[in-house]
């Protein structure tokens, strides 16, 4: 089904081998995954199989130059994938953070030996990756995490917490960032690229967080008391003055373009179903679509997401260029994240009392998009990014 004020439109940088991954990907998630939903959604977390049949159909580091066992594309075959989830519907696989985030923190800053170490397990499903850089007692200030890392001999040792880590209950390889120097700021801190499982020694995954959306996503604490983690194991392979804070910082534009992309495709969704519900549902004697104040919702809903459609295609073309700044990227996930929550709404509203039951789509998306204004820092501090500039 054409998406509604979309009809017509491709993104610019659209070329027919994104429209094989999409049919690809769409088969994939409608055929493998979503048959076992509602058991996802029961026990909290996706199945490790999925990962391993996701990489089996080359599904994973799409942008992993194809050496070390990746696709050999770039960020507009992530988005692709990404775009084709959310139309799916399909909410356990972490692959936002697993391909999207983690692997592009390796190919962009690890040393040669430590892309042929873990790359190829993370393309082929048999790693699965998560970042760890929010603490109970910190958000988004990354200059305050607490997590420290001290030198002892060939290892690290490594003490804190992390919380609302997304992967943390499956994950085998964890980014994760620590303060190397604590009486540092921003300057103390270093990126570690550990290898965890339930024996590993000083390491202990917490609970599965009870969310009110992304049911079936795995979002775990994670504790280390004295875990152990080689110094070949740093990113980047030298611990040089706040190399991980700027490794961040270099990378936080493509995990907000991730956000983007999720949030663009949700509001196309949204649309879609509206558009469908309001067609098929009558109300005094006539479809809803034929009602004013229905169609007069659903004009706003589908020129909001064809604004953001064309503003998301543009960061991503400047992003696949290199050019894709920090205040773009907080501007892109501000805006698409705020365009998700009201479409998504708004749509919702269109369903009547049937939006606010579980068995539609629609409800679920309501409860799934609240978080987009959250991770990947604060909405507001979005508009602190911004304001800098200005």
């Amino acid at each position: 089904m054409p998406t509604p004020g979309l009809d017509g439109y491709a993104p610019p940088w659209l070329k027919p081998e994104h429209d094989d991954l999409a049919e690809l990907a769409r088969d994939f998630f409608t055929d493998q995954v979503l048959p076992h939903a509602e058991r996802l959604e029961r026990q909290g977390h996706p199945d490790r199989e999925h990962y391993r049949r996701a990489g089996e159909l080359g599904l994973l580091g799409l942008s992993v130059p194809e050496e070390y066992g990746g696709g050999g594309g770039d960020f507009t075959h992530e988005a692709v994938l990404l775009h084709e989830q959310t139309m799916c519907g399909e909410g356990s696989l972490g692959l936002a953070v697993h391909s999207g985030i983690v692997t592009g923190y390796l190919r962009h800053y690890g040393t040669e030996e430590q892309k042929r170490r873990w790359l190829p397990g993370l393309c082929d499903g048999d790693l699965v990756g998560a970042i760890a850089m929010t603490e109970p007692g910190g958000g988004s200030d990354l200059q305050a995490i607490r997590t420290r890392a001290v030198r002892d001999g060939d290892d690290y040792v490594v003490t804190g917490s992390k919380t609302f880590i997304t992967n943390g209950a499956l994950a085998d390889l964890l980014i994760l960032a620590v303060k190397t120097d604590t009486s540092q700021g921003a300057s103390g801190i270093s990126l570690l690229v550990c290898e965890i499982g339930d024996d590993t020694p000083g390491f202990q995954r917490g609970r599965l967080i009870d969310k009110i959306g992304l049911h079936a996503n795995d979002t775990a604490e994670l504790f280390f008391d004295e875990m152990r983690v080689p110094v070949t194991h740093l990113l980047g392979g030298a611990e040089n003055e706040g190399s991980g804070f700027f490794q961040m910082m270099a990378q936080l534009p493509q995990e907000r373009l991730v956000i983007g992309v999720g949030a663009v495709a949700a509001m196309q969704r949204a649309v879609e179903l509206a558009v469908a519900y309001a067609k098929e549902r009558t109300a005094f004697g006539k479809p809803l679509i034929a009602h004013q104040n229905t169609r007069m919702v659903l004009a706003e809903c589908a020129t909001r997401t064809r604004a953001s459609r064309i503003f998301l295609d543009d960061c991503i073309a400047r992003h696949s260029r290199g050019e894709l700044d920090v205040p773009t990227a907080a501007m892109a996930k501000l805006w698409l994240t705020e365009g998700q929550c009201e479409v998504v709404d708004k749509c919702l509203q269109i369903f009547g009392g049937y939006g606010y039951t579980t068995e539609y789509p629609i409800a679920r998306m309501y409860a799934d998009a609240r978080v987009q204004k959250i991770y990947g820092g604060t909405n507001e501090i979005m508009k602190e990014l911004i304001a800098r500039v200005l």
